[in-house]
């Protein structure tokens, strides 16, 4: 076989195959039997009815559709092997010869990977901050739990609503003097602040005392899920029925108790300080590998086609429609009401989907560079995370992935994670550098004492 590469641009390349006769021959012999055994002819067992005859019986056309697409299927790959290209498109072919008993010659043109030229990335420096979890945090963290666990007591006697009160209302409101579907409610529990109701309605009740009434006037957002109402003022009359207050219980070893009973509220404020300690230290971590990762990441250059951006962009709105549909909803919806259009819509997604390829492309090399290896264990540990991500059974997810033939992307997501924790675990941290060479001095000092 011969192969001849032209570029057609910096990312595209147009393959030139000729396959010889006599390969183009036993490609033929094995596409027709491959094809005799999926089809039933009188007269034959599955594969063994002759070309003639699937000619005969099939049409010549169709067969040689068959046949020159199984030469140049694997003619195609072995192409691709033989000169290192790893295509990111699917080919576009363009026959130039397939005659039978002649020498199959035809064209692929085709996306590649780009070419990924590393940067520094074994030893980033990079700063970890200091964990440090102080009294007021541990009170502030005292104070959450409180809220947790407070419960709803009747405002004073004589009590006006302020903000963080709960006003218990009736409420009925009406466009243009007409009541409208949903705008009545009985004894609703409105929080003053939360938010929660159409802007401009809670302030209006800020002052109010139980049993007082009020026409709240309000405007319905412009993007308002109702579109009827969109826009349009309304107006509601509230009659406060009583007002009631969060009441947070002491901090005292009945709470502790109740919290997660702890004997004493030392120990309760010992187990926050773990807690705390234990998310700071997380985030500190989670900070640094960022940075780690964002300066090898920069250290690096590769020219991303934008097929790659564009295949990432419709992997990420695919996700989003997924989730929608898991809210009962679909993505045309969705742009109705946030007034987008499809373009737009994708365009917010660009320059993440960029980060992401160059991300992937660079971890990927590092990979190859590095000679980093993925075992069946680190396919069984990855599949069980995302069992766990999706609340299913391992052996249904494994299931789904062979079905779906997405062993070889899992095989290179793990092998991007491992990439990525190559680097991490090469990364120097500055912090306890300096820490390190401050304790230096007063060691040797010991040291001569001694």
């Amino acid at each position: 076989m011969k192969v001849t590469v032209n570029e057609v641009d910096q990312h595209k390349v147009t393959l030139h195959i000729e396959v010889p006769a006599k390969e183009a021959a036993k490609g033929a012999e094995a596409a027709c039997k491959n094809l005799a055994g999926r089809v039933n002819i009188p007269g034959f067992r599955k594969g063994k009815a002759p070309r003639m005859v699937l000619e005969s019986f099939l049409g010549k056309d169709a067969v040689k559709e068959e046949i020159f697409e199984a030469v140049a299927s694997k003619a195609y790959n072995d192409a691709l092997k033989e000169q290192n290209i790893v295509p990111v498109t699917e080919p576009d072919v363009k026959r130039i010869a397939d005659e039978k008993g002649a020498d199959v010659v035809f064209e692929a043109t085709v996306t590649k990977k780009p070419e990924v030229m590393l940067g520094e990335y074994k030893g980033i420096k990079a700063a970890k901050e200091e964990v440090s979890v102080t009294e007021e945090d541990i009170a502030k963290e005292l104070v959450n739990l409180q809220k947790n666990h407070s419960r709803l007591a009747p405002a004073p006697e004589g009590a006006k609503i302020g903000k963080g009160d709960f006003a218990v209302i009736d409420f009925k409101g009406s466009v243009d003097g007409v009541p409208f579907e949903g705008g009545e409610g009985k004894a609703y529990p409105l929080e003053i602040g939360s938010g929660s109701f159409i802007p401009g309605f809670e302030e209006q009740l800020i002052g109010l005392c139980a049993g007082d009434s009020k026409d709240v006037k309000v405007t319905f957002p412009e993007e308002y899920f109702q579109k009827d109402l969109a826009g349009k003022e309304a107006v509601f009359a509230v009659t406060v029925q009583d007002i009631k207050r969060s009441e947070l219980p002491p901090v005292d070893a009945d709470f502790a108790e109740l919290v997660g009973k702890f004997k004493s509220v030392d120990e309760l404020k010992e187990d926050v300080r773990k807690r705390l300690e234990r998310s700071a230290r997380f985030k500190v971590t989670e900070a640094f590998n960022n940075e780690v990762l964002k300066q090898a990441i920069g250290n690096a250059s590769v020219d991303i086609p934008d097929v790659m951006v564009e295949q990432k962009i419709d992997q990420m709105v695919e996700e989003f429609s997924l989730k929608l549909e898991a809210q009962n909803m679909n993505l045309n919806e969705y742009l109705q009401h946030v007034k987008q259009s499809m373009d737009e819509f994708r365009a917010r997604y660009k320059d993440n989907a960029e980060e992401n390829v160059k991300m992937d492309l660079i971890l990927e090399k590092i990979a190859k560079e590095e000679k980093i290896e993925v075992n069946d264990t680190d396919l069984q540990a990855e599949i069980f995370m995302m069992a766990q991500n999706f609340g299913a059974d391992p052996k249904e997810v494994y299931k789904i992935i062979l079905k779906e033939r997405r062993v070889p992307m899992l095989i290179q997501s793990v092998g991007r994670k491992k990439a990525a924790g190559f680097i991490l675990s090469n990364a120097v941290d500055t912090n306890a550098k300096e820490e390190k060479a401050a304790e230096e001095p007063a060691e040797k000092e010991e040291a001569s004492e001694a």
